[in-house]
């Protein structure tokens, strides 16, 4: 799993549905990992060439309304080598249109890692919930390197190849035979990462949240920020925590949506994820059999067993999707990404039924949001993001006997997986990656950071509730809980969340101790 924002893309995926029968990532969310550079830190007067830059303005690619334009941020593509090669961040702003109540810029990170910032930004900046923010500030939201807009894009597998990887069904062989294949799939892909992206194994090494922490500085710094105002869903809050130890006397605020736990490394972060999808399949088999019409039955308790003899078959047999079709890793991911907010569980409810009758169109189609494939067939690359950041952001885990280890206990953790789980070869890929980590897990100790905001959710399957209190903890914030089922949570509706999050980006005025939102 990745820490992708998902209910927004959700909400395309149900508004989809509805006119064309075929839902349309369900972003993934990612498993938590602190991502602070260990290594040395660049020098700020080398850096004056890109931190003051003026940002030229212009209409953005592709798009004719006029209530946004885009930019190019040049950065170093290594900070220890700021005369070297320089890349390119792709920047959206929505301007304020109260300019004497102007308050600076509010800058967006959706999650991944891998998701686009510009999408977002866009998207949130025309919100109802999000209107008292883009009273006060311009929103702006910016694509990581390798991501969307900025370039050179991070490119691993063709179109085609990803296709065919999704087809095939590898990670439910768990043979030595199956596990051998797995690895050298694993080495595989790495080395087309290295061959297929500009700068190759330099951009690997300067992928990570270290760099994208850096790139934000000099965006702050460009746009004309003395201090930041940011706001993080998922992963992106491991990128503003990470932000917040390199120069915490440059944050005004930082919002923290969806956290990420900084003290747990790859293996335990997984094994703690994928119980948190347990949890929610879990309240998902609860809603479902109050259903009449529930696919899975009428017992709570045989939820789990009703949704592998649904689906295990498919491992031999896959099922038609009209002109695909659906495998088992499939269909696991297509449940998966629907767990990542209840909007998408009637939803999830009907895909059951479809397959019940032979069709996969819909389980195929959710598939497709969590990867990023598209209607024509491309995909975005946010997976391919996702492994190179993550790969770089902790120390690498090479012990067989470790990874398989963490491998049982994320399936005993969560028994609806069984049989494979999503992005479950992460930890084969990272194994052999080309590029050194970057960062390390560690607990952040941070003198002199204003008090964030840190919300969490009880029922969050990707980012365990513990995850933002162990968060808040840590950054000595206050935290926001919010009870229900989903995978972060403002600005998108709850009045009592959007409210004490508005407050707190707007006037710095954080909510009561022990404050709960339902």
């Amino acid at each position: 799993m990745s820490l992708r924002r998902a209910p927004a893309v959700l909400a395309v995926v149900l508004v989809a549905s509805c006119t064309t029968q075929q839902p349309q990532p369900v972003p993934s969310a990612p498993p938590p990992v602190s991502t602070t550079s260990a290594s040395p830190t660049p020098d700020p007067k080398a850096l004056e060439k890109f931190t003051g830059q003026k940002l030229a303005w212009g209409p953005c690619a592709g798009s004719t309304d006029k209530a946004f334009d885009c930019a190019k941020l040049a950065v170093p593509l290594d900070y220890l080598k700021p005369g070297g090669e320089t890349i390119t961040i792709g920047v959206l702003r929505h301007k304020t249109k109260k300019a004497d109540q102007r308050i600076g810029s509010l800058v967006i990170n959706p999650g991944g890692p891998g998701g686009s910032g510009v999408a977002a930004a866009a998207r949130i900046a025309k919100s109802r919930p999000a209107a008292p923010l883009a009273a006060r500030f311009d929103i702006v939201g910016f694509d990581p390197r390798g991501v969307g807009t900025s370039e050179p894009k991070l490119v691993c597998l063709t179109d085609p190849e990803r296709d065919a990887d999704r087809a095939e069904d590898s990670e439910s062989d768990t043979t030595p035979d199956g596990i051998a294949k797995q690895l050298a799939d694993a080495k595989t892909y790495a080395t087309k990462c290295t061959e297929r992206t500009k700068h190759g194994r330099e951009m690997l090494a300067n992928i990570g949240t270290r760099d994208v922490v850096r790139d934000l500085d000099v965006l702050r710094s460009a746009l004309g920020d003395g201090k930041l105002t940011y706001l993080g869903f998922s992963y992106g809050t491991q990128i503003g925590t990470g932000y917040a130890e390199a120069y915490p006397e440059k944050v005004r605020t930082l919002l923290l949506d969806g956290a990420v736990d900084p003290e747990l490394d790859t293996a335990e972060s997984l094994v703690t994820q994928m119980a948190g999808f347990q949890n929610t399949f879990t309240a998902f088999g609860k809603w479902c059999v109050a259903r009449e019409d529930c696919a899975l039955g009428r017992d709570a308790g045989g939820v789990t067993k009703a949704f592998q003899a649904l689906v295990k078959p498919l491992i031999t047999k896959p099922a038609p999707a009209g002109n695909r079709r659906l495998s088992f890793e499939d269909a696991i991911t297509g449940t998966s990404a629907a767990l990542y907010s209840q909007d998408a569980w009637e939803f999830l409810d009907d895909g059951f039924a479809e397959l019940k009758r032979g069709s996969g169109k819909t389980l195929v189609a959710l598939a497709d949001s969590y990867y990023g494939r598209e209607r024509d067939g491309r995909y975005t690359g946010i997976l391919d993001v996702y492994f190179a950041v993550r790969c770089v952001d902790s120390t690498r885990i090479t012990d067989r006997r470790v990874i398989d280890g963490a491998h049982e206990r994320m399936l005993q953790g969560a028994p609806f997986l069984e049989g494979g789980t999503p992005d479950m070869s992460e930890l084969d890929i990272c194994s052999v990656w080309p590029a050194p980590a970057t960062s390390e897990v560690h607990k952040p100790d941070i003198e002199g950071l204003p008090r964030p905001l840190v919300i969490s959710t009880t029922g969050d399957p990707a980012t365990p509730y513990a995850s933002g209190v162990n968060l808040a903890r840590d950054l000595k914030g206050a935290l926001l809980t919010f009870e229900g089922a989903q995978h972060t949570v403002f600005l998108d509706g709850n009045a009592c969340v959007d409210g004490a999050g508005v407050a707190y980006l707007i006037d710095g005025k954080l909510p009561a101790p022990d404050t709960r939102c339902t």
